[in-house]
């Protein structure tokens, strides 16, 4: 499970503009996530932990992201919005 940063951190990227040489900052459209949790699953164990360690968070609409990287590397990502 990933949080997203106590901020909403915006993922931020430098970008040469072609025609005049200038550095500019964009917004790539996502957010910086901080990684709170992981489990993984091995050949001899394929049991996987599905709970984190409970902590108190305050009332409100969280997102929460969820990545999957299967044995080849290929991963997927998805983001759930909850209201605690």
């Amino acid at each position: 499970m990933l949080k997203l940063a106590d901020q909403e951190k915006q993922e931020i990227i430098r970008v040469k503009d072609p025609e005049n040489g200038e550095i500019r900052e964009e917004w790539t459209g996502d957010y910086i996530f901080e990684n709170e949790w992981q489990s993984f699953r091995t050949k001899k164990d394929h049991s996987l932990e599905l709970k984190s360690v409970a902590h108190e968070i305050t009332p409100g609409r969280r997102k929460i992201a969820v990545k999957v990287v299967d044995i080849f590397g290929n991963d997927t990502m998805t983001i759930v919005e909850v209201t605690i």
